[in-house]
């Protein structure tokens, strides 16, 4: 009987604040076909993918009882009555971060955790108190949730452990039910910043929004293509389109190829374009793009893609200038609002990106740590920082560029030999 009058309240409960928003999706530009997008909850940490043709649902955790239920078939519950522990199981199709969540009837989390899960099929065991609890699952293409009745009360605060990952299996099997149905629905809570990427064919574009009712979002298909064949992910951040990842082209524009020098000596005698992978690792060009010297950068023969050009000062100084003013009254910064979630190092002082990364790149910006290399040939600082060129010369061995730092706030421009070899953006023409 007690289980029961739980469950009727945890329905009520569930159902008296509901927050339900339909995102569509529309294309203009150089394509008006929206295929998949890729939609990450910037503020709670979470991805999900939307097919080409569905439908986005943003949903509250406590928006309806068959929401709770939706993945149940995806996730198992076993509890042992006697001791007040649950064994909880679900399936991963990609390895990565995943955050979960407990919440009690009125809502308030009363667990928490983010833990690094493995591809396969991972066990977490909970200790709870006695009462009816929602579990919520999110992380790289993780979107499970659950209840559990919990008839007696574990000794100890409330805890999630993980037990282990077992072997895989086919992960068609876990497909979400919402995939099969045009809809596909993400956790959403009101204030929540979202970052969509969709691609239509070569093209790739960037959007941030923060949701408060139904809406289309349209994105603006843009061709950035390199020489290589390469296609980019562009960002429209005010009255300007950036690439919103690094250039990782090793061909100029005509087709000649820019040369990959990896010795340290000749490095550093160049007076001719040169370009490198970061510790001339090919697995870095695919992740932070290549590294160019600022003969590279100016070459006539020119850099960027058809339609594209390298940036000067001013451009970038026209780029920082808007976010900052965007970011007035907030709690962001201008640097992590250009910065990416990802990969930079950690730090303690608020404001910075490397603190709570995971409310960065408010922008699409996207920026990674990609480090640099010295004049002298020497590579420095993947994880602490980016550097990038601009077209504008300081001097006869100096030009400007402009960086970000894991402990900054702010993006800065300064200047480097132009031997030195930094990444590149581009912005339309």
């Amino acid at each position: 009987m007690k289980n029961l009058l739980l469950l009727s309240m945890l329905t009520f409960t569930l159902n008296a604040l509901p927050l339900n928003y339909t995102i569509s999706f529309t294309g203009t530009g150089a394509s008006t076909t929206v295929g998949s997008v890729v939609v990450q909850n910037l503020t709670q940490s979470t991805t999900v993918t939307v097919p080409a043709g569905n439908t986005l649902n943003l949903v509250s955790i406590i928006s309806s009882i068959e929401n709770v239920t939706a993945d149940n078939g995806n996730m198992s519950i076993f509890q042992n009555a006697s001791n007040g522990k649950s064994t909880v199981s679900f399936y991963a199709r990609q390895p990565g971060a995943t955050k979960f969540n407990v919440f009690d009837i009125d809502g308030r989390k009363v667990a928490s955790a983010i833990i690094a899960l493995q591809q396969g099929t991972n066990s977490f065991e909970l200790t709870l108190p006695q009462g009816v609890f929602l579990i919520q699952v999110h992380g790289v293409d993780i979107n499970y949730s659950g209840k559990i009745i919990n008839p007696s009360a574990s000794k100890g605060n409330p805890t999630i452990a993980l037990v282990g990952t077992t072997d895989q299996h086919d992960a068609a099997l876990q497909k979400a039910k919402s995939e099969t149905t045009g809809v596909t629905q993400m956790v959403y809570t009101t204030g929540d910043q979202l970052l969509y990427k969709a691609t239509s064919g070569n093209f790739s574009t960037v959007v941030t929004d923060v949701p408060t009712g139904n809406k289309t979002t349209n994105f603006n298909f843009v061709l950035c293509q390199d020489a290589d064949g390469n296609n980019y992910s562009v960002v429209t951040i005010g009255t300007q389109t950036w690439m919103a990842e690094n250039l990782r082209t090793s061909k100029y524009r005509n087709g000649v190829s820019i040369p990959n020098v990896t010795d340290n000596t000749s490095w550093g005698a160049l007076t001719t374009g040169a370009q490198c992978g970061f510790k001339n690792s090919a697995d870095s060009i695919s992740k932070y793009g290549r590294l160019y010297n600022f003969y590279a950068v100016v070459d006539t023969r020119n850099i960027a893609p058809t339609g594209w050009h390298v940036p000067t000062n001013t451009e970038w100084t026209t780029l920082t200038n808007y976010v900052t003013a965007s970011a007035v009254g907030t709690s962001l910064t201008t640097a992590k609002a250009l910065a990416s979630s990802s990969y930079w190092k950690s730090d303690t002082m608020t404001g910075v990106i490397g603190n709570n990364p995971i409310l960065n790149n408010s922008t699409g910006f996207s920026a990674l740590p990609s480090g640099y290399r010295y004049y002298s040939g020497s590579f420095e600082f993947t994880s602490i920082c980016c550097k990038w060129w601009t077209a504008t010369e300081t001097a006869s061995s100096d030009a400007r560029n402009w960086e970000m730092y894991y402990g900054n706030s702010k993006a800065n421009w300064n200047g480097m030999f132009k031997l030195s070899g930094l990444s590149m953006r581009c912005v339309k023409d």
